[in-house]
């Protein structure tokens, strides 16, 4: 007879393989066809809501593994607070504005921006970006992402650029918007004006040079009588020399000390502190101190460019520093920002009345007026000219004019444009802003008392941008986006912007779109009869600007949440953690201003994903890893399993090895699953299910610790440290499960008969064990857990998806302290069996652990612990045939070995008895059954029954 074929050996049609590749999307296909997100909404329907609004990436090329990062953990949040009862809408959106798209229109299509009018720009800026839509939204749907898909939201929708209009409209009519000749972030290549959020630091080769003005005069003297002025000389350093053209005042510290220096028989002024630095920098070795004095005294004192016709003043200003250089800082108003604030400082005390000198047009050419007033070396034009390709002339000049101390090179961090990555200037333009003074306050106040900021770290860095940060420029010299709805008056020369324009602008964009604002004049956009409030003329010019595309989602939480009916502040904002000055940032600020209030509770940002030495990722490196990398060959649960593996507050790492490790992860997970389901193919939870009063205490210890492990990894939902919840559900799959409790269960569930009472007890745990687990994974490997559920026994009232389940609810009888406590010294002193055990089958003294047989000699609590369990169990806990549990160690015999620990004795030897041929436990009662000649009792005894 073939006694195998009288196991219950595990049964189930669940794959030992993953297949995630292939089987991934049949899963996806499940949950679209069945509508799992809508039921999961309907379901929910009226109870508390929790809403995390979608931060929306551009509609610009592929995704790459940081959008995996961000969109996963979102989906993992909405997947476990739906499990907790929320009401979870998940709007996915996307920017469908700005510089990104109407760059890669003209970089992917070759097209003249300045050839083509603003509407057939913007009809091919919105064709790329709503086919960039499409190709996006079909990846973030293999990531396993649920939400509404079919109908996101995108920023270029008219409902809701009529929000964004009406927040512009409501910032200008509390004074929050303003337009001025100011100091900003101006990329020469895009033709624009950029914010703060839109700038890059990358390192750049400048020029490194120290340039001499001439002495003129002093308000007080400090230049020593004897010195002749025509020998004495301010030195500054720059290492832009294309803007000495601009060049208007010299900036010192007042609180500074500065020396006239004798170098030769010239005299120089600088900050008494870096003398020695710049000098050597010069190559100077000989010079002489002759005074030292304070900044202050400087004030106002006049020295002459080094090649234009212009007297110099000398301002005060903080931000000069000992960092590096002079310490008297060459200030040109149009192109620095402290540079500009200092000079408007001197111009509204009335202390000086010349207008800023800007030569930079917006494509960083300079123009004509460039050369006017030249003096000395007037040969080379610079007009026409681009900034960078004249700082060599420029030197040239300076050189020329006897100007130029010293030449050389530095690397150095410098801003770029995020988008073409070319090195940015400051230039002075008139732009618009939203005086951020005007709310800046309150700002700090909503995020100090309004907002959690996960880590709390974020409260920091926020506060701090909010603190320190000047106004906003909103406004930028392009086609594609929201228009400023501002007229101007052809007669006055006044701006018009109120109610009534901002009401029949809307109008027209909610019929046709932003385009309205190109196909219309301004007659038509405005109300009949419009006239000029401030003169009564009624002919106008429209703005030629747009908003910053962060205006535009900075405005969404007006354009998505208000528009769906959606209460604001909603519960979670989450983005990467460069959104403190993006997202977040303008977000805060649009709500602020309008509304008193941040737009969320709550805001969780993560780290980047760096490769596995840490390393930023670059294709011109080679570590860079795609979603695609992941999800070809590993299944997309893999990449996410990864996303909850990682401690996302920090920087994140990943590479081609760490994905091979957490594919190993996934496996034994998987194969958990398996050997759970494979042990209840005959079980129906609705009638075999054992009352936990009546399971044995091996399987309420199961129970125990799955409570423990179901609060822990709860508490990590909760607290969103997926980590930790990753290491508590591996940990427990491996250790708990795998390596204890079901290979323990095993003799159990093959040989006993099928409706034995401890099997099903047994069952009743597995099956517990495994509706349990799978709801608890279901929100990071959510494919695997849809896959379980379809396989997995029913109860009654079981929905068709794991998606539509309630989280698993806790069981506070389960949690048996003095269960647990005396399980955990069991386990304790199990741990240091096994060893032995293990010594002895490397030993050759045993083969198969079954064949062994243990006596162990103990003491005190040990011997308690384990005398208490009885031998049989204790040989079963082991695993092994035959276990004798001896008082006092004293009494070991001379081949008796200390375990490590050195709480108890053992001697391994081979079980003298006959294996089973069915079960292969080494048994007393072999061969007395004559029915069954070489089977043990037990064994006998279910195939009689």
């Amino acid at each position: 007879m073939d006694y195998g074929k009288t196991l219950h050996l595990p049964a189930t049609e669940f794959p030992m393989r993953g297949n995630l590749p292939k089987r991934e999307p049949e899963i996806l296909k499940f949950w679209e066809d069945n509508k799992i997100y809508e039921k999961r909404l309907e379901k929910r329907q009226g109870n508390k809501p929790f809403v995390l609004h979608d931060g929306p990436p551009y509609a610009n090329g592929k995704l790459h593994i940081g959008h995996a990062l961000n969109k996963t953990l979102k989906d993992i949040i909405m997947k476990y607070k739906t499990m907790q009862g929320y009401y979870t809408p998940y709007i996915p959106g996307w920017d469908t504005h700005g510089l990104p798209i109407e760059h890669a229109v003209i970089k992917n299509t070759g097209l003249n921006r300045h050839e083509m009018s603003p509407l057939d720009l913007r009809a091919k800026c919105k064709e790329y970006a709503l086919q960039c839509v499409e190709e996006q939204k079909k990846d973030f749907i293999r990531f396993g992402v649920l939400g509404r898909w079919e109908d996101p939201y995108v920023t270029l929708r008219p409902a809701f650029e009529v929000k964004e209009i009406g927040i512009f409209g409501e910032m200008a009519k509390r004074g929050h918007i303003y337009k001025g000749l100011k100091t900003v972030y101006w990329c020469t290549h895009c033709e624009t004006a950029l914010a703060e959020a839109e700038i890059e630091y990358k390192e750049k080769k400048s020029f490194s040079i120290y340039v001499k003005y001439a002495y003129l005069q002093e308000v007080k003297r400090t230049l020593p009588a004897d010195v002749p002025t025509d020998k004495a000389y301010a030195v500054i350093w720059t290492t832009t020399p294309w803007t000495l053209p601009a060049s208007q005042a010299i900036s010192v510290n007042p609180e500074l000390t500065y020396s006239w220096v004798q170098v030769g028989d010239e005299y120089y002024l600088m900050a008494t502190d870096l003398v020695e630095a710049a000098l050597k920098d010069c190559g100077v070795e000989e010079y002489k101190v002759l005074n030292t004095f304070s900044g202050e005294e400087l004030e106002m004192a006049t020295f002459k460019h080094p090649f234009i016709e212009r007297t110099v003043p000398v301002f005060l200003g903080d931000h000069v520093t000992l960092d590096a250089g002079t310490g008297c800082v060459h200030t040109a108003p149009a192109h620095g920002e402290e540079d500009f604030g200092v000079y408007m400082k001197y111009k509204n005390d009335g202390k000086v009345d010349f207008e800023i000198a800007s030569f930079v047009g917006p494509t960083g050419e300079y123009i004509s007026a460039v050369d006017n007033d030249r003096y000395g070396d007037t040969e080379q034009s610079l007009a026409g000219v681009e900034i960078h390709d004249a700082e060599v002339p420029i030197l040239k000049i300076v050189a020329h004019n006897g100007a130029l101390i010293h030449k050389g090179t530095l690397r150095h961090q410098y801003a770029h444009c995020w988008r073409c990555k070319n090195p940015v200037i400051y230039r002075a333009t008139e732009q618009w802003f939203s005086s951020v003074d005007g709310y800046r306050q309150r700002a700090l106040d909503v995020i100090d008392n309004q907002v959690q900021w996960i880590p709390k770290w974020g409260h920091d860095r926020i506060y701090n941008m909010v603190a320190d940060r000047g106004d906003w420029c909103i406004s930028r010299q392009r086609a594609w986006g929201v228009p400023i709805p501002i007229f101007y008056c052809k007669e006055c020369g006044e701006y018009v912007c109120n109610d009534e324009t901002i009401k029949s602008v809307q109008a027209w964009v909610a019929k046709e779109g932003s385009d309205a604002w190109w196909a219309h004049t301004e007659k038509e956009l405005l109300p009949e009869g419009f006239t000029c409030p401030h003169c009564g003329h009624d002919e106008f010019r429209k703005e030629t600007d747009i908003m910053d595309v962060w205006f535009d989602s900075g405005s969404s939480w007006a354009g998505v949440l208000e528009n769906e009916g959606i209460d604001v502040p909603c519960a979670m904002y989450l983005e990467g953690s460069d959104q403190h000055r993006g997202w977040f940032n303008s977000s805060l600020l649009t709500g602020v201003a309008t509304t008193g209030h941040a737009p969320y509770n709550a805001v969780l940002t993560h780290g980047f994903v760096v490769d596995g030495e840490g390393r930023k990722m670059s294709k011109s490196v080679g570590n860079t890893v795609a979603p695609s990398d992941i999800i070809d060959v590993y299944g997309a649960d893999v990449m996410r399993l990864w996303v909850s593996s990682a401690d996302y507050q920090a920087d994140v790492r990943l590479s081609k090895e760490i994905v091979k490790q957490l594919s190993e992860v996934y496996r034994k997970i998987r194969n958990t699953f398996r050997f759970l389901l494979g042990n209840l193919d005959d079980f129906d939870p609705n009638k075999d299910k054992v009352a936990y009063k009546d399971m044995t205490e091996l399987d309420k210890w199961a129970l125990l610790r799955l409570e423990e492990v179901r609060r822990k990894v709860t508490e990590a939902y909760e607290n969103y440290e997926f980590h930790i919840l990753y290491h508590a559900i591996h940990n427990f799959c491996t250790v708990d499960l795998s390596a204890f409790y079901l290979d323990v269960l095993k003799d159990t569930m093959y040989a006993e008969k099928a409706d034995n009472k401890a099997r099903r007890s047994a069952q009743t745990a597995v099956y517990e064990i495994l509706t349990t687990l799978v709801r608890m994974v279901a929100p990071v490997l959510s494919f695997t857990a849809e896959e379980v559920w379809q396989y997995m026994p029913k109860e009654e009232g079981m929905g068709i998806s794991v998606m539509l389940e309630d989280w698993p609810e806790g069981h506070s009888d389960h949690y048996d302290e003095a269960l647990a406590e005396k399980w955990n010294r069991v386990l304790a002193l199990r741990s240091e069996l096994t060893k032995a055990l293990e010594s002895a089958r490397q030993k050759k003294i045993i083969g198969h652990s079954l064949d062994a047989a243990i006596t162990v000699y103990a003491d005190g609590e040990a011997y308690q612990a384990l005398a208490g369990l009885g031998n049989e169990f204790l040989a079963s806990l082991l695993i092994v045939s035959e276990a004798n549990v001896v008082e006092g160690r004293a009494t070991a015999p001379a081949e008796a070995v200390a375990t490590e620990e050195g709480h108890l004795s053992v001697v391994v030897g081979a079980s003298h008895y006959e294996k089973c041929e069915r079960c292969w436990i080494h048994r007393e009662s072999v061969g007395q059954d004559a029915e069954h000649p070489t089977l043990c009792h037990r064994c006998a005894t279910v195939l009689a029954d």
